[in-house]
């Protein structure tokens, strides 16, 4: 097959952990052809979908992981099958670029579905079940936030598009920032926030839950740093071997259908304690760690599954 992906420059990733690496690494291994272009270069021409990009090989040797071809311009509807793998933040050059890609609808198999991606952005999915997560509430208002950090006294505070861990804010029952956060993140974005109660499992880890086509196939956990709330591994957050418990079992059954239904076929939820604290659709991680520590071939299924459709 033909496979395109748009992604962020593959020149800088890195290859013992790259999600997008290692299912380009897996296509090119079965015989597929890669073609990778960033997402500055899709656009709209006539009625056709065209990227300005390069041909692809992979390798695993960090540094020298990867030869790109001459720049051309390709029509992607001449493509079998194309990965929406550039990162968030999840603003309006990322959700323009899921407008363009649902033009090829029926003619090129885009994953994740970009109709769904922009639709169920990682931090707005969630509040469809209010019975699988911690209280939340979405909000720009200030009276609203103080009224809900009130009532649950520890709290998390975070931007609802942002990703990595980036303004990410524990404020406990005795902190006084939060007049102080709001206006700093008001001033500079329209957007709202997202607060949710503060959960102190987090201490034991942020499990990463891996769907594939609507299916668990493994988990990694990730533990903060040392007086680190956060346990994302872009701010040295520590992946370890874990299994998949009962209750992450029942949450994957609750939104495993929907995903499956709207064409989210490589999915990574996050799990602290019992609750559902995310769905990731955009550009989900942590396919090289799990493959590491349960020796099964990820991508392989994932790849499998998108053969499957076509």
């Amino acid at each position: 097959m033909k496979i395109a992906f748009q992604m962020d420059p593959i020149q800088s990733v890195d290859i013992n952990a790259d999600s997008s690496f290692r299912i380009a690494e897996e296509a090119q291994l079965r015989g597929h052809e890669l073609f990778y272009y960033t997402p500055d270069h899709l656009a709209f021409e006539e009625g056709r979908i065209t990227a300005r990009g390069q041909t692809m090989v992979v390798r695993r040797e960090q540094g020298n992981h990867v030869d790109l071809g001459p720049v051309e311009k390709v029509d992607l509807a001449d493509y079998d099958v194309i990965w929406l793998r550039q990162d968030p933040p999840f603003d309006m050059h990322y959700i323009t670029s899921t407008h363009l890609l649902d033009k090829l609808a029926g003619q090129t198999l885009v994953v994740n579905d970009p109709f769904w991606v922009r639709n169920y952005p990682e931090k707005l999915l969630v509040l469809d079940f209010q019975d699988l997560t911690p209280p939340t509430t979405v909000a720009r208002d200030l009276e609203t936030i103080k009224e809900f950090k009130a009532k649950h006294g520890d709290i998390i505070l975070k931007p609802l598009y942002g990703n990595g861990g980036a303004g990410v804010f524990r404020l406990d029952a005795n902190d006084r920032n939060l007049t102080s956060l709001h206006e700093l993140f008001t001033g500079f974005s329209r957007e709202p926030l997202i607060v949710q109660k503060f959960l102190p499992d987090v201490s034991n880890g942020d499990k990463r839950v891996i769907l594939v086509d609507g299916e668990p196939v493994g988990a990694i956990n990730r533990v903060p740093a040392a007086g680190e709330t956060r346990s994302n591994m872009h701010v040295g957050g520590r992946p370890e071997k874990i299994g998949l418990t009962e209750r992450d079992l029942e949450i994957c059954a609750a939104i495993g259908p929907l995903l499956k239904e709207k064409g989210q076929v490589f999915v990574g939820i996050d799990v602290i304690g019992d609750y559902l604290t995310e769905i990731n659709v955009t550009s989900p991680t942590g396919i090289q760690e799990l493959e590491r520590f349960d020796g099964v071939n990820i991508a392989a299924k994932i790849w499998e599954a998108i053969e499957a459709k076509l």
